[in-house]
């Protein structure tokens, strides 16, 4: 089954969420109001059901996967203004009909394992959480009850990038400086302190763990071991292509290479010239393990 394992995609509930915020994260008829950065007019088509069902068939995906955008901090939010958010994104996202799934989603300023347990039952097929809730060994005490009841399912969890911080640069620096440096410590975050605590978990990182993987030299030359490959660590490739993709299977090898592409914001990679082998892995082979732990 071919599979994107990245996309997002709002419904009319989260939609109507959105605008009935008076703080952000809000939306001004399309304008997306964030902290941290600038405005972005939203496009509504890239929000229209039958177009965005129309390109999966194009890129031929049996399998997309939505998810709620962590940087827009929804996750972050207290629970009270938190719930109508993630009541209205899970219910847009249990609706979508094929070829479309999604990833559940929770509040992590009060970690409840309950509101997640009843949304799993509804069939997401794991849980994303924003990556700046687990850059240490702090936040993975705190999220633990979390993690260990997607153990308990054998499900796994996607980390994507989290809020930026507010600074001021132009438009893609949230994309290339936060977002990434997010991914990157959280790869070595759950290197350090995620793996012993959750031994059974699998977890994937958006946009190639931000790199972190080509970092091993360093890794080595600074006592933390050589040549580890965590067979339930993926990657997945968004807004990435051919040298990263490349690079990054050479400093782990294939089989914890997945597809996913963040649209609306960037497409999936295309002709990446590894084989048809390679290209069979990445959106067939790796993701059905991810999701359902297949060899």
């Amino acid at each position: 089954m071919a599979t994107d394992v990245h996309q997002h995609l709002w419904g009319d509930a989260f939609i109507d969420a959105l605008r009935s915020r008076t703080a952000a994260p809000r939306l001004d008829g399309w304008t997306l109001i964030l902290d941290g950065e600038p405005p972005y007019d939203v496009d509504p088509a890239d929000h229209d059901l039958p177009g965005r069902a129309a390109l999966a068939a194009a890129d031929g995906f049996d399998l997309v996967l939505t998810s709620l955008s962590s940087p827009l901090g929804v996750e972050w939010l207290a629970p009270e203004d938190a719930a109508p958010l993630l009541d209205a994104y899970h219910s847009d996202a249990a609706g979508l009909p094929a070829p479309f799934g999604a990833w559940a989603a929770a509040c992590v300023t009060e970690i409840d394992p309950a509101p997640l347990a009843r949304q799993l039952d509804r069939g997401f097929a794991g849980l994303q959480l924003p990556a700046d809730a687990l850059l240490d060994e702090a936040g993975y005490a705190r999220c633990g009850p979390l993690l260990s009841l997607l153990e308990s399912r054998g499900l796994p969890l996607f980390l994507h990038p989290g809020p930026a911080p507010e600074v001021s640069g132009p438009s893609w620096w949230p994309a290339l400086v936060p977002y990434v440096q997010q991914m990157h410590a959280s790869w070595f975050a759950f290197r350090a302190f995620g793996r012993a605590r959750h031994p059974r978990l699998r977890v994937c990182f958006a946009l190639l763990a931000g790199l972190a993987s080509l970092h091993g030299e360093r890794l080595a030359a600074r006592g933390g071991g050589r040549g580890e490959v965590d067979r339930d660590a993926f990657l997945e490739t968004s807004s990435y292509g051919p040298r990263a993709i490349d690079a990054t299977i050479r400093s782990l090898g294939i089989d914890t290479i997945v597809c996913g592409s963040d649209r609306p914001y960037a497409p999936p990679p295309g002709e990446l010239g590894l084989g048809e082998a390679a290209s069979h892995a990445i959106r067939v082979t790796n993701p059905g393990r991810l999701l359902m732990g297949e060899e």
